[in-house]
C-alpha cells in the first residue's frame, strides 16, 4: 500500500547490496592472501577477481529480486530476515561455483569464495536489520504514516484493521471506518464516520490518503457506486476481496490479456521457486547420504543380524499431485506385522522389534528416505506422505486434506517439528501443512531443518 516508500526502500537495498557485495568480495580476496596465511600457488592477480565481480553483482541482484528480497518484509521476524538472506546468498554462491566450473582456464580460490559467503551474509544481514529497525522506529513514533479509511464491515474489515494495528512498522494508520451499520461507534477501536453514502464527507473529515475497500459479500452490490464516488478523489484505492471462506492456499491475481484473474489455490512451488527447492534437495540429500553412509551400512547390518531380511521396508505413499511412490525405511517391525492388512502405527506398538524401537525413537529408520529425496519422489521438507489406504478415509473426514499434495511430501515438516506426528490429531496436522504451503520459502525450509536437528531426530 505504500508504493512510493516501497520503491525508495527497494532502491536503497539494491544499492546497499551492490556496495556490500563488492566489499565482501574484495575483502575476501584481501583476507585470503594475507602474509600470515599459506599461499602454495602464490598470490593470484586481482584482475580475474574484478572480472568475476562484474558477473557476481548482477547474479546477486537477480537472485535476491527473484526471491522477493527487495520487497518490504514488514511482517517478517528478524530471524526470518536473516534466514532469507542466508538462503539467497547460498544460492548465489552455488550458482557461482557452478559457473566457475565451466571456466577451466582459471580457478578461483575456494577460500575466497567461502570468505565471501560469510562476509556477504554477515554484512547484508546486519545492514538490513539496522535499516528495518530505523524505519520501524520512525513509524512507531508516528512519523511518515499514511492515513487509511476502511470502507466495509464484518470480519473482513476487522481483519484489515487488525493487520494495521498489529504492524505499526508498516507505516499505515487507520483513521476511520465507513460501515453498513453506522450506528456501531467503533470497529476495533477505529471510529465509524458514517455509512457508505457518506464517503466524500468522511474523506474530508479524516484527511485519508488511502481508501481500503473491504466490503462483505452481502454488500458487494454497493461496490460500483462507491467506486463511482471515488473517481473524482485524489486518493489511492485498494480492494480486499471477501475470499476468507474460499481461499485455502496462496491467492494471487494474474493478468489474462487485461482481465484480472484471482487464483484461490496457488502452489508456491512453481518456476524458479521449484528449481531452487529441487537444487537444495539434491545438494543436501547427496551430502547427507555421503556423510551417513557408514551409519546406514551399520544399521542395515544390525537389522539383518537381529531380525533377518528384508533390511528395508518399502511402502506405497502418496506425494505431489496424488502420485504414488515407493517410500523406503529401515524395517522396524516383524516381517508379519501387516499379515492382516494395513494398521495405523501406534506408540509402543507390540509389532516393533527391539532394534526397531530404538530406530523409531531416534528417527534413524527414516534415513533411507534421503534416497527418495535424491530421486525426486520426496523433498527434505514438506507434509509427511500418507498411505493411499488411509487417504481415502481422511479425504472424506478432514476438510482440505488433499491440498497437502500440492507440494512434494517431505522427510520432515512444519507439523512434525510441532509434534503433530504419528497417532495425533489429523486436523492439526493438516492446519500445519497448509500453513507451510501458504508460507513456503527456502528460508522456512532451512528453519524447519534446523528445528528438526535441534530436536535430535528426524520425525516419522
Amino acid at each position: 500500500m505504500l508504493r512510493r516508500q516501497s520503491e525508495i526502500y527497494r532502491s536503497v537495498l539494491v544499492v546497499a547490496d551492490a556496495v556490500l557485495v563488492t566489499a565482501a568480495w574484495l575483502g575476501a580476496y584481501a583476507l585470503r592472501f594475507q602474509d600470515w596465511l599459506p599461499v602454495p600457488r602464490g598470490v593470484p592477480p586481482l584482475e580475474p577477481y574484478l572480472f568475476a565481480l562484474g558477473l557476481l553483482l548482477p547474479l546477486w541482484i537477480w537472485v535476491f529480486r527473484s526471491r522477493g528480497l527487495y520487497a518490504p518484509r514488514r511482517t517478517d521476524s528478524r530471524i526470518s530476515e536473516v534466514a532469507a538472506v542466508f538462503a539467497g546468498a547460498t544460492t548465489v554462491v552455488v550458482l557461482l561455483v557452478v559457473a566457475t566450473f565451466f571456466v577451466r582456464s582459471y580457478f578461483f580460490s575456494r577460500g575466497v569464495i567461502l570468505l565471501f559467503w560469510v562476509l556477504a551474509v554477515l554484512g547484508v544481514s546486519a545492514f538490513r536489520l539496522v535499516a528495518r529497525e530505523l524505519l520501524f522506529a520512525l513509524h512507531r513514533r508516528g512519523r511518515n504514516l499514511s492515513p487509511v479509511l476502511v470502507v466495509g464491515a464484518g470480519p473482513l474489515a476487522e481483519q484489515v484493521i487488525e493487520r494495521i494495528h498489529q504492524h505499526p512498522e508498516s507505516g499505515l494508520r487507520a483513521v476511520g471506518v465507513l460501515a453498513g451499520d453506522p450506528r456501531v461507534p467503533r470497529v476495533r477501536g477505529v471510529p465509524v464516520l458514517g455509512g457508505y453514502e457518506q464517503l466524500r464527507a468522511a474523506l474530508t473529515r479524516s484527511a485519508a490518503s488511502q481508501v481500503v475497500l473491504a466490503l462483505p459479500r452481502e454488500d458487494g452490490d454497493r461496490l460500483e457506486a462507491i467506486l463511482d464516488e471515488l473517481d473524482d478523489e485524489l486518493v489511492d484505492v485498494r480492494l480486499v476481496p471477501d475470499l476468507l471462506h474460499v481461499a485455502t492456499l496462496r491467492s494471487s491475481v494474474e493478468d489474462f490479456d487485461g482481465l484480472p484473474v484471482i487464483s484461490l489455490r496457488d502452489s508456491p512451488l512453481l518456476g524458479w521457486a521449484a528449481i531452487q527447492k529441487r537444487l537444495f534437495d539434491i545438494a543436501v540429500s547427496a551430502l547427507l547420504l555421503a556423510v551417513t553412509s557408514p551409519l546406514l551400512a551399520a544399521i542395515a547390518l544390525a537389522v539383518r543380524w537381529t531380525s533377518g531380511a528384508p533390511v528395508l521396508y518399502v511402502q506405497e505413499r502418496m506425494g505431489l499431485d496424488g502420485r504414488v511412490f515407493r517410500m523406503l525405511k529401515f524395517r522396524t517391525m516383524t516381517t508379519d506385522a501387516e499379515s492382516e492388512g494395513p494398521v495405523w502405527a501406534r506408540t509402543a506398538d507390540p509389532r516393533t522389534t527391539p532394534l526397531g524401537g530404538f530406530l523409531r525413537r531416534t528417527g534413524f529408520d527414516e534415513l533411507p528416505q534421503l534416497w527418495n529425496v535424491l530421486r525426486g519422489d520426496m523433498s527434505l521438507v514438506g507434509p509427511r506422505p500418507e498411505r493411499p489406504v488411509f487417504i481415502e478415509q481422511f479425504r472424506n473426514e478432514v476438510p482440505n486434506y488433499m491440498l497437502r499434495h500440492k507440494v512434494k511430501a517431505g522427510l520432515t515438516g512444519w507439523a512434525q517439528v510441532h509434534r503433530w506426528r504419528g497417532d495425533t490429531s489429523v486436523h492439526e496436522r493438516i492446519e500445519h501443512d497448509l500453513y507451510y504451503i501458504r508460507n513456503w520459502s527456502l528460508s522456512l525450509d532451512v528453519r524447519i531443518l534446523l528445528m528438526t536437528l535441534w530436536r535430535a531426530r528426524i520425525p516419522q
